[in-house]
């Protein structure tokens, strides 16, 4: 039942019922030991005391003048009842008078409990006895003897006893019940102190189940709400950066499977362009090489021509699986970045030099004319990404037209600018151009055996290096560029 009465309550009301149901129970508890036991103390009590009375009226008859005040003196003391008879039974003093209710009814209990009392007082000297009389009531009763052959007999009623005990039962029932009262209402206006941190503490714990971990539990106290609020406290600090690691890791997871897919989808698409590139000129080659074998060609002439389309199909296929083995060396990370000083107009001179002979037919003019200028870098892979950038430009420019290479000073970088001039790039184009086998002119491009995979091997570079590449249409044509770390104190900014 009281689990019943409990349920669905709040704390604070649960504090006060507890309350109540136990201060109920212990006020029910004195009340009835008041009943059941007051009495028998009382009792005890009593005798105890009628005995002392008798030994003070004993130190009296023991004085040579045995004066009635000084036995006045002990019944009202006491409030008790005397009787005193000499040897032939004559009454020499009585509280109450010789012909009082006490006189007959006291003489009557002796009388009826003779043998008893005899034995008593052979033991101890004196007889104490709990009697019953119509006229008296219940009383407690002593006999005994004094000096002088006296006899006393001191009597007190149980009524009073009787009486306390039942006032007194009253009186711890009344106070109870007001205890009770007060003690509620005090409990519930106090126990705010013990709920209020718990309602925190319940606050906080719905708010870190939504994941929210700003709340903290205030722990003003060192008892025990204080602590399990640190704990608490503690708990969504550790909870938070547990999650916070869980969220990592799951991006990064996250990052990794997308990774996978797009690698799986590189690993496709790659496969579709070489499968796609390599067709042509396998086809070629494979046809001429059956021509050659089948000796349809009866002059030396066609058969020289046949071989040279043979040479350069193969050429092309061999100058693309290279750059294809290169590429995917550096986007595997298997092609680990060398850093080293060198100067780059060195470099970059000796492959404008090389250029020069290939352009002589087009009539197209280099310019290069830096000065020495040393940077940070990986030489060979700084190098593939010029030459791919001067073949670019030089598979671009117009007949007649310029090539021109130049440095400035970008940051803490070096800005190394290839310049050509021809058709500006289709806008929609520009952010292509690093995509793998991806052609703006196909037509060109086949032209002059390009793969689409040059630019992909500089963008590729670049990232390895962590450093910024791009190109742009200028003025009078196209501008790409790329930058390195500067070894050199002083250049021209750009």
């Amino acid at each position: 039942m009281r689990k019943k009465l409990l349920k669905n309550r709040s704390v604070r009301v649960k504090m006060t019922l507890m309350l109540i149901i136990i201060m109920t129970s212990v006020i029910l508890l004195s009340v009835l030991i008041n009943l059941t036991m007051l009495k028998t103390y009382y009792t005890v009590k009593e005798k105890k005391t009628i005995k002392e009375s008798y030994y003070q009226t004993q130190k009296v008859f023991q004085k040579d003048t045995v004066r009635k005040n000084d036995v006045d003196e002990i019944a009202k003391t006491y409030n008790y009842r005397v009787l005193i008879s000499d040897g032939s039974g004559t009454i020499v003093y009585s509280s109450e008078g010789e012909k009082s209710l006490m006189y007959k009814s006291l003489w009557n209990i002796l009388n009826e409990n003779l043998d008893k009392i005899s034995n008593q007082i052979k033991k101890q000297g004196y007889a104490v006895m709990t009697n019953t009389n119509k006229s008296m009531g219940t009383s407690i009763n002593l006999m005994g003897y004094l000096d002088g052959d006296y006899t006393v007999i001191i009597s007190t009623p149980m009524e009073s006893i009787q009486t306390s005990a039942r006032l007194s039962g009253q009186f711890t029932m009344y106070v109870g019940l007001i205890l009770i009262i007060c003690g509620a209402v005090a409990m519930y206006l106090y126990s705010r102190q013990f709920t209020r941190p718990i309602e925190d503490m319940a606050k906080a714990a719905n708010q870190m189940s939504h994941l929210d971990f700003d709340v903290k539990v205030p722990t003003g106290s060192d008892d025990e709400l204080g602590r399990l609020g640190a704990s608490i406290n503690e708990l969504s600090s550790k909870l938070e950066f547990t999650i916070s690691e869980l969220k990592t890791a799951n991006n990064e997871l996250q990052k990794d499977i997308e990774q996978k897919v797009q690698i799986d989808e590189m690993r496709k698409e790659f496969l579709s362009h070489v499968s796609h590139e390599l067709k042509t000129p396998i086809a070629l080659i494979q046809g001429y090489s059956e021509g050659l074998k089948d000796n349809i060609l009866d002059d030396e002439e066609s058969k020289e021509f046949y071989c040279d389309v043979i040479a350069d199909e193969a050429k092309k296929m061999n100058r693309m699986v290279q750059k294809l083995l290169t590429l995917n060396q550096i986007e595997f990370g298997n092609n680990q970045v060398n850093m080293e000083r060198f100067d780059i107009t060195e470099m970059i001179r000796n492959m404008v030099e090389s250029s020069k002979i290939l352009v002589e037919k087009q009539e197209v003019k280099i310019i290069f004319d830096e000065p020495e200028t040393h940077v940070w870098a990986d030489e060979f892979m700084i190098e593939e990404v010029v030459n791919n950038y001067l073949s670019n430009a030089r598979n671009h420019v117009a007949d007649g037209g310029i090539i021109k290479v130049s440095y400035c000073r970008h940051g803490n970088d070096v800005r190394i600018k290839v310049f050509n001039t021809g058709d500006h790039i289709p806008q929609e184009d520009i952010d292509k151009l690093w995509v793998k086998f991806y052609k703006v002119d196909k037509a060109r491009t086949r032209e002059y055996g390009g793969s689409g995979i040059g630019l992909s091997i500089v963008e590729a570079t670049m990232k390895a290096h962590g450093k910024d590449y791009g190109v742009a249409n200028v003025e009078g044509g196209v501008e790409f560029y790329f930058d390195v770390e500067s070894a050199d104190s002083e250049s021209v900014q750009c």
